[in-house]
């Protein structure tokens, strides 16, 4: 069965949940206490989830926001406050390391429709949807199974892998510059999210 790519983007897109949960929490406001056990048990059931040790560990002893986007409940349930870009419906999903769509996406790229082989403009605008829509359902899938601990600015932002092998590990993604999404290294090892927290992604960052 032929895949409707532009349904199918609509679809993963929804679960990024605009809303309620993506205004940016006020300037300058204090970091939030952190969570119970209780609270952070809720939420990691109601986002299908369970926590890194040392993000869990984060929220129960430290704080729920301060330098990372707030863990919060809502009317719209668990969530991070002043996220636009974690996919919630792809939280359960394993992330992908990048070596493993680099081949399909080579593909992709290599078949993106040309207006010189289609019979008039309408068929091949048609072809052309599709094919942008599968590149963005791919584009959304590359985060699968992480959360965007910050946001950087010009469209750049920070992972926290929280299902899969690489679950634990911090990743930075850099699409707007070089279509990347980089590990975080410190002295040649991964970096820990406490390791993050106390230098800051952009310190850390090598490739």
């Amino acid at each position: 069965m032929t895949t409707d790519w532009v349904a199918e983007e609509r679809r993963v897109a929804d679960g990024r949940r605009l809303g309620e949960h993506n205004h940016p929490p006020a300037r300058r406001a204090p970091a939030p206490p952190p969570l119970s056990e209780a609270e952070i048990s809720e939420a990691e059931a109601e986002l299908g989830i369970t926590f890194p040790d040392q993000y869990r560990e984060y929220l129960l002893r430290q704080s729920a926001g301060g330098a990372v986007n707030r863990l919060c409940r809502s009317a719209a349930g668990w969530g991070w406050s002043g996220d636009s870009l974690t996919n919630y419906d792809l939280l359960t999903t394993d992330f992908p390391h990048p070596d493993s769509y680099r081949a399909y996406e080579a593909e992709l790229d290599a078949r993106e429709p040309r207006e010189r082989d289609f019979p008039d403009r309408d068929a091949y605008q048609a072809a052309w949807d599709q094919w942008d829509s599968e590149f963005g359902v791919l584009q959304e899938r590359k985060t699968s199974g992480a959360v965007v601990l910050q946001e950087n600015g010009c469209g750049f932002s920070t992972l926290l892998v929280v299902t899969g092998p690489h679950r634990g590990s911090l990743w930075f993604d850099a699409r707007a510059t070089c279509d990347k999404i980089l590990p975080l290294n410190l002295n040649g090892r991964p970096v820990s999210f406490m390791d993050w927290l106390a230098r800051g992604s952009m310190n850390l960052l090598t490739w």
